[in-house]
């Protein structure tokens, strides 16, 4: 009788050959085996449509349930500034210290949650996506990058209502409006590095998106949304004015602010004051290199997203 053919080992000319032999030979390679950088790059450059088209859909999905549909994404954040300008406005007096506080209160808080809503979307934009991830072959970069790209739409269309806003707080529009677009170039650069850094722990710690309202909820106050930090810390050890001074939600803030209202305001007087060269070569510092570091930090897991 005559003994069952194995199936687990090669016969004939490949009887002794190794898996990776056999692999050489007959020239296959390992699925979703990670590109180089360089091939990753023009992957995401191929696909720049998807990623544009993926983040118009689901910011048009986004509020598809609810009855004011698109209007959320303006009244939520003006909703915030009513919040804050009764909480430390009103009831703390912060308001006495800027004769523009409306619009210095409502551009601190767009500003800054463009960053937190990136933030908050990359760190779910690989575990909420598995089925298309498992489903589909791209680079799982254009998931964090789509994400960033829905919370840069929702501030454009909120610039509109925070340009009101500014005006009829009594603030005219001048030359200085137009650094508003760098200024928010470079945070984009930035929040897109954070995005994808958080997108990669994410999907390795799904824990780690019940953490993040409430580190957000601290970077919030430390970031001089609702009132001046600069004011506060004069006496502080100068390490920490450092830290401060360099906080990158500070630094996008403050070149948005000036871009709107190059005037510096105390509680004594209002006069004219050139910003600071400095926060410029803060915002291009952080921009590049947060860009940068994200990225690289993604692509290195890029095999092992959707797996196990």
């Amino acid at each position: 009788m005559s003994e069952p053919a194995s199936l687990s080992a090669p016969r004939g000319a490949d009887a002794g050959l190794t898996p990776k032999q056999l692999a050489d030979k007959y020239g296959l390679a390992v699925s979703g085996r990670r590109p180089s950088l360089v091939q990753y790059v023009r992957q995401l450059w191929a696909r720049r449509h998807f990623i544009w088209a993926f983040a118009t859909a689901r910011l048009v999905a986004q509020y598809t349930d609810a009855k004011l549909g698109q209007i959320w994404q303006v009244v939520t954040p003006l909703l915030n500034c009513a919040v804050f300008y009764l909480v430390f406005g009103v009831i703390l007096s912060n308001k006495d210290d800027f004769p523009y506080y409306i619009a210095w209160l409502c551009i601190g808080v767009f500003v800054f949650q463009f960053t937190q809503s990136a933030v908050q979307a990359g760190t779910r934009a690989i575990s909420d996506n598995l089925g298309l991830i498992r489903a589909l072959h791209f680079p799982r970069a254009s998931l964090p990058i789509a994400f960033t790209v829905i919370q840069l739409q929702q501030l454009l269309i909120s610039m509109v209502v925070l340009v009101v806003v500014v005006i009829a707080n009594g603030i005219e529009p001048g030359r200085t409006w137009l650094l508003v677009a760098p200024a928010l170039v470079l945070q984009s650069m930035f929040n897109t590095g954070v995005a994808l850094i958080m997108a990669r722990i994410g999907a390795k710690t799904s824990d780690i998106s019940q953490l993040i309202p409430f580190a957000m909820r601290a970077w919030l106050y430390m970031s001089g949304v609702m009132y001046s930090i600069q004011d506060r810390i004069d006496n502080w050890p100068k390490w920490v004015q450092v830290v401060m001074t360099i906080n990158p939600a500070s630094v996008y803030m403050d070149l948005v602010r000036h871009a709107f209202a190059p005037i510096i305001y105390n509680k004594h007087e209002a006069h004219y004051q050139k910003l600071p060269a400095h926060l410029w070569t803060y915002g291009i510092g952080w921009a590049v290199v947060m860009l940068v570091i994200g990225f690289v930090f993604f692509w290195k897991a890029e095999e092992e997203y959707g797996r196990g």
